[in-house]
């Protein structure tokens, strides 16, 4: 229960004026009073009641949960030395739509002794605004029974996505916690982490959570779930992927009985403070457009780099380009779409706009902060999903009933050293610095960007929110999201006027920048089927999309060569050979077939010279594609990645989900000199700085374990696809003019 007499203080730092906490804005100054319910990891809270303040500024309201009531001022920070508990909340900041993150902690003193109280904001916590109560969202195993079936394999979809990152930081026991799996409307959320034991959950752990859901599971999934459940008791689902795959089958077939409606309108403006707009969209500026009638949709913000210097152009190419790679894409019939390529397809589509800019900046001759550039968020719907690809700062927000998420990550320095496990996100950006960009599109090659391209599923209706930093930037689309953007879900306003006022909100309450923003409406009306739906695993090898991998080339090896465009290969292209000249091909088969038999006659007389074992000075080969890649096979041109840290020696370390291309390998069958060793070479961006950069790394191959290190088969992307292995093509060094870690946000 609130407590009416605490006070809520302004975070304006002109006004702090007190509040009651019921208000939404400051009745002093009408500045947005953020509402933060954080939860208390542990026990400690229970020496405390509800209604105290912890800290001068901690309302307790239950035991476990506290309200800040000075939003405007920066928590303490917890110390992160030793503190291997923390880390996997900073290094999991990606998946933070699941995830709570570090705010901060309360240092609680009893006598002589002090401890510290872990805060995690933006749990899975509801308010009723009638009651003035504060509710943990529903327990998984309680909200299940009364899930619609898409809803039922969305969240079962979401929890396989989660496995492997949270088995990689050692904490996805939590996922098998009825108490700490939570569900606040589509979205699966948890309410802290916790880490595992000696012996880390396997996915059979996963099938024996998931066995007791069939039996309350709608009856049009309930096989379905049963089945999934048995596969991963008995070891037939291998991995998360597998899983994956299978219950996309399951989502894509269900999809087909929602109907979804797509509205996109964007807008862009100058703003008060500049003179010229370096942001650009897709559609053009005012534009609203509606899906059905138009075959397709496609939403694009840009935000140029380099002011004066060639923003506005950066921009305005990254969309003329972009917007051209997609239309190739979504000529192709959905049922030829292939989730995991098409991402690939979008990251290298995004690769082909990077390296253009580049050109065009290199063509120029121009260098270092004189290089323009862009940052791109893009919205792609397809079918029952949302596809979201990322390059810089601009933000993409998700909009439903149960609150306002961002789905993206900003590519800047304060993200990075979280991520890294360096920083906790609300210290981190209080640095110098902190905003500075680590990659946009167009200042250094392909092969030193990575893009992220993420894909959601829409089960419910929905606002995508995509915007450049004039609107994202103070928090304000936090602050305004439930009075201007959730009105066009209950029906009381319309797209387009949201859009205005947005603008309007990002030119008065900041207005440092301009602004660009897209709305991406989507309706749903889903029918629950009656189909009695059957789980497949699929055959990789019947998946097709379209391949821009050719398009992804660097600038180099395109000089002198005219722009191309991607095309989709139609499968029934006549057969070159229709058009050559029947005579002389018979004639060219004759010649064939005689110069055969002399070479087997000729055989046949010589003695065999062929020795079938490769001595070791021979260059390692690719085994055949039947034979799964693992380090017992290791070979010239793999990539692997690693699970967790790896030593190398004193001072260097290989972080996790670092990408690493095998550039040789060194049988050594010699006593006392040390094993197998194998050569790599780095692919993750940044590059860690305890790595030095100008030498291949060089590891005994006995230190790779499985448990280390994961060796990606042929049809999983890295980084890498677009590193060449060979040694002397190196990352440029971090003081080069085409580096972008240190792009200042105030620069564009």
């Amino acid at each position: 229960m609130e407590n009416d007499a605490a006070t809520l203080y302004c975070p304006n730092e002109l006004c702090q004026a007190a509040n009651p906490l019921t208000h939404k804005f400051c009745q002093q100054c009408r500045t947005p009073l953020p509402k933060r319910y954080l939860w208390a990891v542990g026990e400690s809270l229970s020496v405390g009641s509800p209604g105290e303040i912890l800290g001068d500024r901690y309302l307790i309201i239950t035991k476990s949960v506290v309200f800040d009531t000075r939003p405007g001022l920066p928590p303490q920070a917890p110390e992160l030395d030793n503190v291997h508990s923390l880390r996997p909340y900073l290094r999991l900041i990606p998946y933070r739509l699941h995830i709570p993150q570090i705010y901060g902690v309360v240092t609680l003193t009893d006598g002589r002794s002090h401890s510290d109280i872990l805060l995690l904001e933006k749990p899975p916590l509801f308010t009723d605004s009638v009651a003035q109560q504060v509710h943990l969202c529903s327990e998984f195993t309680d909200a299940w029974r009364y899930a619609s079936s898409m809803r039922q394999l969305h969240w079962l979809w979401q929890i396989a996505h989660l496995w492997q990152p949270l088995k990689s930081e050692g904490v996805v026991s939590s996922l098998l916690n009825p108490q700490l799996l939570r569900v606040e409307g589509a979205l699966i959320r948890l309410l802290e982490l916790h880490p595992d034991s000696a012996t880390a959950p396997e996915l059979r752990q996963l099938g024996e959570f998931w066995q007791h859901l069939h039996n309350e599971a709608k009856p049009a999934v309930s096989a379905f779930v049963h089945q999934i459940s048995s596969w991963l008791l008995q070891g037939e689902i291998t991995s998360p992927e597998v899983l994956i795959a299978v219950l996309d089958r399951g989502l894509a077939e269900l999809g087909q009985t929602q109907t979804p409606t797509i509205q996109i309108v964007t807008k862009t403006d100058t703003g008060p403070s500049r003179q010229r707009n370096e942001d650009a969209c897709y559609p053009p500026s005012g534009t609203l457009l509606s899906k059905p009638p138009q075959p397709s949709a496609l939403a694009i913000v840009c935000d140029g780099i380099g002011g004066h210097e060639g923003g506005n152009v950066a921009s305005n190419l990254a969309i003329e380009t972009i917007q051209q790679q997609i239309q190739q894409l979504t000529k192709l019939p959905i049922d030829h779409l292939e989730p995991s390529l098409l991402i690939a397809d979008l990251e290298r589509a995004v690769a082909i706009v990077n390296d253009k800019i580049s050109q065009r900046n290199d063509s120029e001759n121009r260098q270092g902060r004189k290089r323009m550039g862009t940052t791109l968020v893009m919205a792609l719907p397809v079918a029952h999903e949302m596809y979201i690809t990322h390059v810089g700062d601009s933000r993409a927000y998700w909009i439903n009933r149960h609150g306002c998420y961002q789905v993206t990550l900003d590519d800047d320095v304060a993200s990075r050293e979280v991520r890294l496990g360096y920083a906790v996100y609300r210290e981190a950006v209080q640095q110098s610095g902190s905003g500075s960009l680590v990659q946009a599109l167009g200042m250094s090659p392909s092969n030193s960007l990575h893009p992220t391209a993420q894909r959601f599923i829409i089960d419910e209706d929905s606002i995508f929110l995509l915007t450049s930093d004039g609107l994202s930037d103070f928090d304000r689309v936090e602050d305004y999201w439930e009075t201007e953007i959730l009105p066009i879900l209950t029906g009381e306003d319309n797209i387009v006027n949201v859009a205005d006022r947005l603008v309007d909100i990002a030119n008065t309450k900041n207005g440092h920048d301009n602004v660009t923003i897209a709305l991406v409406n989507c309706q749903v009306q889903y029918t629950e089927p009656e189909i009695n739906l059957q789980a497949v695993i699929p055959d990789s090898s019947k998946v097709k999309t379209v391949n821009l991998a050719a398009q992804a080339t660097p600038p180099a090896s395109l000089a002198g060569k005219p722009e191309q465009k991607p095309k989709v290969i139609p499968d029934n292209l006549p057969s070159p050979l229709s058009k050559f000249p029947l005579q002389l091909l018979v004639l060219l088969l004759l010649a064939t077939a005689a110069g055969l038999i002399g070479y087997w006659i000729m055989l046949l007389r010589s003695p065999s010279t062929y020795n079938p074992r490769p001595t070791r000075t021979q260059p390692i080969t690719t085994p055949s594609p039947q034979i799964p890649r693992s380090l017992n096979n290791l070979a010239a041109e793999w990539v692997i990645k690693t699970k967790r840290e790896i030593t190398l020696n004193q001072k260097e370390k290989l972080p996790p989900e670092s990408f690493l291309k095998v550039i040789d390998k060194k049988i050594n069958n010699l006593p006392n000199s040390g094993g197998d060793k194998v050569y790599l070479k780095l692919c993750a961006n940044p590059i860690p700085a305890n790595i030095t950069v100008d030498r291949p790394i060089e590891i005994e191959l006995a230190k790779l374990k499985p448990s280390d290190v994961t060796v990606l088969q042929p049809n999983q992307d890295s980084p890498c696809d677009f590193v060449s292995p060979s040694p002397e093509t190196l990352p440029p060094a971090p003081n080069t003019p085409n580096n972008t870690s240190a792009t200042p946000a105030n620069n564009r």
